[in-house]
């Protein structure tokens, strides 16, 4: 076998993603799916900075995790792929330390090189 036969596509990255995410792994998505060296951008208004480096897009999910206090609803949709990126819709009702009560309905956007997830970003 080759190495581009064993390089998943990025549409079976979308789905492996979005699969993970919606059983709650998502942090086992990132180890899985995510380049050494991805970057996640938040939009300006965040005060959750630029993530380089999976290991620090890591501890930046682990944060926001051990923020949630409630979680009453949350949803990820199907991807649509587009070349080398793929975009879902996550939803999340909760309350978060600090913060308070929050309804987000957020697109995702992810770039994907030599079948990993090198980028990631939030619109919300």
């Amino acid at each position: 076998m080759t190495t581009a036969q064993q390089t998943m596509t990025t549409q079976e990255i979308a789905d492996r993603l979005v699969a993970m995410c919606r059983k709650g792994q998502i942090l086992e998505a990132q180890e899985e799916l995510f380049a050494e060296e991805v970057v996640s951008h938040e939009p300006a208004h965040s005060p959750t900075p630029i993530a380089i480096g999976k290991a620090n897009v890591q501890e930046k999910g682990r944060r926001f995790a051990a923020m949630i206090e409630e979680r009453r609803s949350g949803s990820f949709s199907d991807p649509i792929v587009g070349g080398n990126y793929f975009s879902i819709v996550c939803t999340l009702d909760a309350t978060l330390k600090g913060v308070g009560k929050v309804v987000w309905d957020e697109i995702c956007v992810f770039g994907v090189k030599d079948g990993k997830v090198i980028s990631e970003q939030f619109f919300y």
